[in-house]
C-alpha cells in the first residue's frame, strides 16, 4: 500500500514541475521586456526650447555658474569675464576662423548680460549717473518717464527684455554704426552680412523702416545665434508680457510703451521664428 502511495506522490510532483518552470521563465523573461518598453526613446524626447523658462528668458540666472555657458577666451574678446552659451560660442569660433582667413578679425565686446547687470546699465542712464548716446543726462533732458524710457530704448534694453540675457547675442568690434561704414569696419560688416548666416548668425537690429517700424535703432555690431535665439523669441512671443517687465526704475512705462511687441519682437524679420 505504501508503495502505491509513494508512486502516486512521485507522479503528481512530476506533473507539477513543467508548469512551475514555465512560470519562472515567464517571470524572468517579462521583467527586462517591461523595462525596455517603459524606457523613452531618446529621439522622442522634447529638444529645442523645452528647457527654457521665462526666468531664463528674462536673464534671472548667473551665467558664470550655468552649465550651458562658458567663459569667452580673451583671444576673442576685448576683456575678461564675458560669457556665452556653449553652442553659440562654438558657432562663433567657426565664424571667427573663417573670417580670419579672409583678413577679418572679429572681437567680442559684450556678450551675456543677466537681469542684474542690465539693471545696473539701465538705471545708470535713468538716473543720469551715465549719459546716454547723445551725451545728455536723461534724467534732466527727459524728465517725463515715458519720454526718458523711449530715449534710453533707442540703444538700451529694459532689464528682463534684452536679447543679451540669452547667451546667444554678442556685440562685435565697435559700438557705433559709423565704424562699419568705412575702411576695415566696412569690410568687416560686408563680410558679416555675406557670411554670418552660414554659421547661424543674424543681425536682429537692422535699419528701421517698413519691415521693422518699431524697436531699437540699427546696430551693425549686434549679432544673434538663431538656432537658440529663435526658440527663445518664440517663447517671448507666447509667454512674456509687459506686466512681467518690472523690478527697476522706470519699469512702470513698459506697458504703455508696449515693450514686448515693439522691442523684444521688433527685430529684423529675417531673425524671427518662421
Amino acid at each position: 500500500m505504501k508503495m502505491i502511495f509513494f508512486l502516486f506522490l512521485f507522479l503528481t510532483c512530476s506533473a507539477c514541475q513543467p508548469a512551475a518552470s514555465e512560470g519562472r521563465q515567464h517571470a524572468v523573461g517579462s521583467g527586462p521586456q517591461e523595462a525596455v518598453a517603459a524606457k523613452p526613446e531618446a529621439d522622442s524626447l522634447p529638444m529645442a526650447g523645452k528647457a527654457f523658462t521665462t526666468d531664463y528668458l528674462m536673464g534671472r540666472f548667473d551665467p558664470s555658474s550655468h552649465p550651458d555657458f562658458t567663459l569667452v577666451s580673451t583671444k576673442y574678446a576685448s576683456r575678461e569675464g564675458l560669457y556665452l552659451r556653449k553652442d553659440t560660442y562654438e558657432a562663433f569660433l567657426k565664424m571667427y576662423e573663417a573670417a580670419k582667413k579672409d583678413g577679418i578679425t572679429l572681437t567680442i565686446l559684450s556678450a551675456t548680460r543677466n537681469f542684474d547687470y542690465q539693471k545696473g546699465l539701465w538705471e545708470a542712464k535713468w538716473t543720469g549717473a551715465r549719459t546716454i548716446e547723445d551725451g545728455k543726462d536723461a534724467s534732466k533732458a527727459y524728465p517725463a518717464p515715458t519720454s526718458r524710457a523711449l530715449k534710453i530704448l533707442e540703444y538700451s534694453s529694459m532689464p528682463g527684455s534684452s536679447r543679451h540675457h540669452w547667451g546667444t547675442d554678442m556685440d562685435l568690434n565697435a559700438l557705433n554704426n559709423e565704424h562699419f561704414e568705412t575702411g576695415q569696419g566696412l569690410k568687416t560688416y560686408e563680410w558679416l552680412t555675406a557670411n554670418a548666416s552660414a554659421y547661424g548668425f543674424c543681425q536682429p537690429y537692422s535699419p528701421k523702416g517698413n519691415t521693422r517700424p518699431y524697436g531699437y535703432n540699427e546696430e551693425k555690431w549686434h549679432w544673434s545665434y538663431l538656432p537658440v535665439a529663435q526658440p527663445l523669441t518664440q517663447l517671448a512671443r507666447e509667454k512674456l508680457t509687459d506686466e512681467m517687465i518690472q523690478g527697476f526704475k522706470g519699469a512702470e512705462t513698459a506697458k504703455s510703451i508696449g515693450i514686448v511687441e515693439k522691442y523684444v519682437l521688433g527685430i529684423n524679420p529675417d531673425c524671427l521664428p518662421k
